[in-house]
């Protein structure tokens, strides 16, 4: 295992001119980077990866150097004090969504290439000689040279200076870390605006779009950096702002500085005919990178070990941005859908890591990244601290925060600092228990025996989990005043229950607005006296209500048999978010069912009886002037609608494919992935197959991609199963970074779940050369892990993952998961009889 070194100790760069000349035709990198720092050490190193350096040279003069490339490192000798040096070097051009990369697609059939970058983590180090760490944060001048034709345009951080001899200078950088400098080169549309402040605004992509994909991303991005400016009294730091997207990316997207890059998925749509829901996530993706503008490109994470301090406000701004530029949209139920839950599932895995990581070693870094903890609980850690100390505070903090480390790096501690001075409260002390510590806890809420209200904290697993008696600092957020803002203590006695009923006049209730990251375990008498006021709640509150529930049944502190009459005093909620959470408890049943056996049938009945009403209320296709509530929620409805093999249904998707067979593109976005599933479900055919494939190649628009890449793996013919499993290694067809999608979509399909987990395990090695150096090539395990829950496929999971547990920056997930589908395979076992007694007495 590598050792961690830290070469920022012996030698820190202030300024890089960068040297970049690109043959696309060779796939070659030459490159020559002169560097100016300080030595504190005769003896120093910097990052390389895969460079061919050729000399490395100082006052004309040639230095001592060696390659080590277990260190990833250049070794240097020289003298100490203010030096300048310059490594010459050439490289190759890969395919592997890492370092400088070129992105495949087609206009007209032609085949064409952009040039972009992929810097994050510890990739820069593959384009240029550096000291590849957050804390070397030094100023660049980008050269880049390239064989150019006419029509193209290259961008970059910062504007372009001027053209020389075909070598494109850039104006110097702020200071700033490697992993965020970027540029980009092909023939690229664009459409440029300007905030009140002064910062132009662009949204960059390829020809093979319409222009009107652009428009919405650009009034969002103009939007989104008005609001920052505003919010964190802080101004934007740059001449510009450019959106790029990129036909292959390996990430959802990227926040270099001044240059954000994102999958086409995630930044372009065409106004007339994209989804709300869809609508909402690009939205969401580009305010959490322009977020990310001031935190972590003007502050950044000292080291990789605070990563939060980047990823979980970023993830919080997000919604606060996007709750400010669209109030009528109510994000922050969106928030409730995806955040929250993912948090809550994967954060209750005994094993997980916590938001705050300590690194010993550079693959750990990739590993970093997950979603559910960085990300997502993380944000819900932010969420909590912003209920603590209202917006005031906070931007009082954040201003105080920006100031004192601007161009600079910071650590958790220096937030709370900031974030304490500005409002009075020890919120690092607070925020401690849930930074370092990983899982959450259950609160218990319980008469006892003298009839008092008591409550109680442990941790909570989903699956066998050691408990070491954790203990968090809880804001209760009870509608009772009588319970405390936070919880510190084991166990909590708020007196006499009757007595506090009789006073507040409403059934006790814990975690308002379900920003606190625990969940809640009400005894029989408390939750009854809820249930019989749900209609009282607001959604949040009726969804967070099965949410917990749903948790607790998994965690088998609840019985799973007990959630099914609940689906059915919801079934005909109107709000969005409810119906959400009811469609995942009652898609969890599937799993208790075996697949073709009188219980599955039962299931689906009971399916129909849930989406029934709310079909015939909301209809197929989507009305004008319908409630936000009604377009999300119709899909759920639908779905569950056809799992039920209602008839109506089924007939009308078809009618709506047969009449538009020819324009499927067209296709309501709301409606056209069911559809189109429905198609290859009950009227699949070899022909129906490669048209949709061929729709799938043709088409640039990503919304129609994404109903094409759900709908296509439901095939159940096994000659068009092996087909589609033939593409996953053809890049013509399925993109590396759209692979997982299609694996999953196999898997999930019980006639093709046997051929997707074959090429898993066959087909490994070359996984792992394909994307294995990706931030997200753990997570083909963690969607294995999702679907398997029988003990045959426990044991074949076992049986290939084990082995690689020493694999570095795969050790955690493989452990994690196989407790996950062990944690299923047990619940199945205890409950499936209940479970499906209870499903045929509805």
């Amino acid at each position: 295992m590598a050792k961690l070194e830290r070469f920022y100790n012996t030698f820190q760069p202030d300024h890089y001119d960068v040297f970049i000349d690109i043959n696309r035709a060779k796939k070659t990198i030459n490159g020559k980077t002169t560097i100016t720092g300080n030595a504190t050490d005769p003896q120093i190193a910097i990052n390389q990866k895969n460079l061919q350096v050729t000399s490395v040279q100082a006052d004309g003069q040639e230095l001592d150097f060696k390659i080590d490339n277990d260190a990833e490192a250049v070794r240097i000798t020289l003298p100490t004090g203010k030096v300048t040096f310059t490594v010459t070097y050439n490289t190759k051009l890969t395919d592997s969504m890492m370092g400088i990369y070129p992105s495949y697609y087609e206009v007209d059939g032609e085949k064409k290439q952009i040039i972009g970058t992929q810097f994050e983590t510890t990739f820069a180090r593959q384009a240029f000689p550096c000291v590849d760490e957050p804390e070397a944060k030094a100023t660049f001048s980008l050269a880049i040279k390239f064989d150019e034709h006419p029509g193209e345009t290259i961008i970059a951080n910062m504007p372009e200076d001027h053209v020389e001899n075909g070598i494109h200078y850039f104006e110097p950088t702020v200071r700033m870390s490697t992993y965020l400098v970027a540029f980009a080169f092909g023939e690229l549309q664009s459409k440029i605006t300007e905030t009140k402040g002064g910062v132009k605004v662009g949204v960059f992509a390829t020809k093979a779009h319409q222009p009107k994909e652009l428009d919405f991303a650009l009034d969002i991005a103009k939007r989104a950096i008005e609001f920052y400016e505003e919010f964190y009294q802080t101004p934007y730091p740059l001449p510009h702002s450019w959106q790029l997207a990129l036909p292959d990316f390996s990430a959802g997207a990227m926040e270099n500085w001044g240059l954000v890059t994102y999958r086409e998925a995630y930044l372009l749509l065409d106004p007339d005919n994209t989804s709300l829901e869809m609508k909402q996530l690009v939205a969401t993706v580009i305010t959490h990178e322009l977020a990310h503008q001031w935190f972590g490109d003007l502050v950044t994470m000292k080291w990789w070990d605070d990563l939060w301090l980047n990823e979980s406000f970023a993830n919080m701004m997000e919604y606060v941005a996007v709750d400010a530029l669209q109030p009528d949209w109510h994000i922050w139920e969106l928030f409730q859908t995806s955040e929250a839950p993912m948090a809550l599932q994967r954060d209750a895995t005994d094993g997980v890591q916590s938001v705050h990581v300590d690194v010993n070693n550079p693959a750990e870094i990739d590993a970093l990244f997950d979603g559910a903890i960085v990300y997502a609980k993380g944000s819900r850690m932010l969420v909590m601290v912003r209920a603590l100390l209202g917006d005031k505070a906070l931007r009082e903090g954040l201003k105080n925060y920006f100031a004192a480390h601007k161009y600079s790096n910071a650590t958790g501690a220096d937030l709370w600092k900031a974030l304490g001075d500005a409002s009075g409260l020890n919120i690092g002390k607070i925020m401690n228990s849930w930074l370092e510590q990983p899982g959450y806890p259950v609160v218990t809420a319980k008469i006892n025996d003298d009839g008092d209200l008591v409550l109680s904290q442990k941790q909570f697993f989903i699956g066998d989990g050691k408990d070491v008696d954790r203990q968090w600092q809880i804001p209760l957020n009870s509608n009772y005043d009588e319970a405390p803002q936070i919880m510190a203590e084991q166990e909590l006695n708020l007196g006499n229950y009757q007595a506090l009923r009789d006073k507040n006049d409403q059934p006790f209730r814990l975690n308002l607005g379900n920003n606190s990251h625990f969940i809640v375990k009400y005894d029989d008498t408390l939750l009854n006296d809820i249930l019989d006021h749900a209609d009282e709640l607001d959604p949040i509150a009726q969804r967070q209500l099965l949410q917990d529930l749903r948790l607790l049944a998994q965690g088998q502190q609840v019985s799973y048999a007990s959630l099914i009459p609940l689906l059915k005093q919801f079934k005909d909620s109107t709000s969005a978010i409810v119906n959400a959470e009811l469609y995942q408890i009652a898609n969890s049943l599937k799993m208790f069912a075996k697949p073709d056996s009188p219980a599955e049938q039962e299931l689906r009945q009971f399916f129909d009886l849930l989406s029934k009403d709310q079909v015939k209320r909301l209809g197929w296709l989507p009305k004008d002037g319908e409630s936000n509530d009604d377009q999300l929620t119709r899909p759920y409805i639908l779905s569950a609608s056809l799992f039920a093999r209602n008839n109506d249904s089924i007939t009308q998707a078809h009618q709506i494919f047969t009449e538009n067979q020819d324009k499927l593109e067209s296709l309501s976005a709301d409606i056209r992935g069911l559809v189109l599933k429905n198609e290859v479900q009950n009227f699949g055919s070899a022909e129906l197959f490669d048209k949709l494939i061929k729709a799938y190649q043709q088409t640039a628009d990503a919304s129609f991609k994404q109903d094409l890449r759900m709908a296509i793996p439901n095939t159940t013919d096994p000659a068009l199963i092996a087909k589609v499993v033939s593409y996953f290694e053809d890049a013509d067809v399925i993109k590396p970074q759209d692979l997982r999608a299609w694996y999953r979509g196999l898997l999930a399909n019980k006639a093709g779940q046997q051929a997707a987990w074959n090429w898993l395990r066959d087909e490994w090695q070359w996984l792992n050369d394909t994307v294995g150096g990706d931030m997200e090539f753990a997570t083909f395990i963690t969607v294995t892990a999702s679907v398997f829950h029988t003990p045959e496929r426990l044991n074949e999971f076992k049986d290939f993952f084990e082995p690689k547990l020493n694999t570095p920056g795969l050790t955690r997930e493989i452990k994690m998961d196989i407790s996950v589908i062990e944690s299923k395979v047990n619940l199945i076992n205890k409950e499936q009889t209940a479970v499906n007694d209870a499903i045929a007495q509805q």
